[in-house]
């Protein structure tokens, strides 16, 4: 486990983000990625009869739609114990193999740090 406390304050935020955004849609993912020009962009997991989507591809695709160039970080929670390879794929098709995603549970604790690649 990670100290929450010991993150730097931009990625403390999109880890509160991305579980505010859990709680608050009564999701089980919540998820937020930081572009380049430090936006941030949050969802929860999207689960319509026509459309289902992960809530850190749904922050992704917000992301593109918005314009963002690139990925510096991205941010989960979840209660699964890690990333599937579709959500790491996603934020490097717009990050790079080397953004790290941040793994955390649902009371904020950060569980591990991958990288998209």
């Amino acid at each position: 486990m990670t100290d929450s406390n010991a993150l730097d304050a931009e990625d403390r935020k999109i880890v509160t983000l991305a579980r505010s955004a859990r709680a608050r849609n009564g999701v089980p993912e919540g998820a937020a990625v930081r572009d380049e020009t430090g936006r941030t962009y949050v969802a929860g997991t999207v689960a319509l009869p026509s459309l289902e989507l992960s809530a850190l591809r749904t922050a992704v695709a917000m992301a593109v739609a918005s314009g963002a160039k690139s990925l510096e970080a991205a941010a989960v929670v979840t209660e699964a114990d890690g990333v599937s390879d579709e959500d790491r794929a996603a934020v490097a098709d717009l990050g790079g193999p080397g953004t790290p995603v941040l793994v955390a549970a649902p009371d904020g604790t950060v569980r591990l740090t991958v990288s998209a690649g």
